[in-house]
């Protein structure tokens, strides 16, 4: 599934929320050196359960809004989000 996410760095505490159709992320990684997309990649295997070699940047890779490919069907997408309170 190919989701759009705003990203937001420098944050104090990781956090997924829903936003529209996408997601809105916060990271604690500044974006340099591709920390930030690192971040992104791990935070968004590790709450989706799947593998970080997985999940892809599509587009937006020095941008903060990304289409990003994670390998779950929209069901298990919204699924994660309310089982994990974010949606």
């Amino acid at each position: 599934m190919n989701v759009e996410v705003k990203v937001i760095t420098r944050a104090k505490r990781k956090e997924i929320r829903p936003e529209g159709d996408g997601l809105r992320v916060k990271l604690i990684s500044l974006p340099r050196d591709g920390k930030a997309n690192e971040e992104l990649t791990l935070y968004l295997a590790e709450f989706f359960g799947v593998k970080r070699s997985e999940i892809t940047i599509l587009k937006g890779e020095k941008d903060k809004r990304k289409i990003v490919s994670i390998p779950v069907d929209k069901g298990e997408f919204e699924r994660r989000l309310a089982e994990n309170g974010e949606g």
